[in-house]
């Protein structure tokens, strides 16, 4: 007595194309992608801020100004931030540490061109988020299309 395939299956288990359908992967969540490129721009942000620090020792205080104390506590804020993009509270507090980054224009420029450039991708990165929340809403993104049969 040999056994076939559809004979060792319990009874009632679905078969074939009838388990395949019956467990359908969860729908992707595109704004999980959306904090992993945020984690991204805060970590290459916080390595060209710490790339200033040598800027600020040669045409700046020196390392050991109050500049030079808050350029290293910006850096170390975005690091910390990156693990914590998924708070509510997380993307305001980077857009004012950009603002914190413009307001060094006195001080020291070319600290402040940081803080520029970084605002412009995250500003970028916001209306992106925006325009996948409205096509999400719409059910227009290649995620919620069913598949080609």
């Amino acid at each position: 007595m040999s056994e076939t395939p559809e004979s060792a299956t319990p009874a009632g288990a679905a078969t074939g194309e009838a388990a395949a359908e019956a467990v359908a992967p969860p729908p992707k969540d595109p704004m999980k992608g959306f904090r992993g490129v945020l984690a991204g721009t805060l970590i290459l942000e916080a390595i060209t801020v710490a790339l200033a620090l040598p800027v600020i020792d040669k045409l700046g205080a020196g390392l050991t100004s109050a500049l030079g104390w808050t350029v290293l506590a910006i850096a170390l804020a975005l690091v910390v931030l990156c693990g914590m993009i998924k708070r509510v509270w997380a993307l305001p507090v980077v857009l004012l540490l950009q603002l914190a980054l413009i307001a060094m224009a006195g001080a020291l420029p070319a600290i402040a061109i940081i803080g520029v450039v970084f605002l412009a991708v995250y500003l970028w990165l916001l209306w992106l988020r925006r325009d996948v929340a409205r096509r999400m809403a719409a059910g227009t993104l290649m995620s919620q299309q069913p598949p080609p049969a």
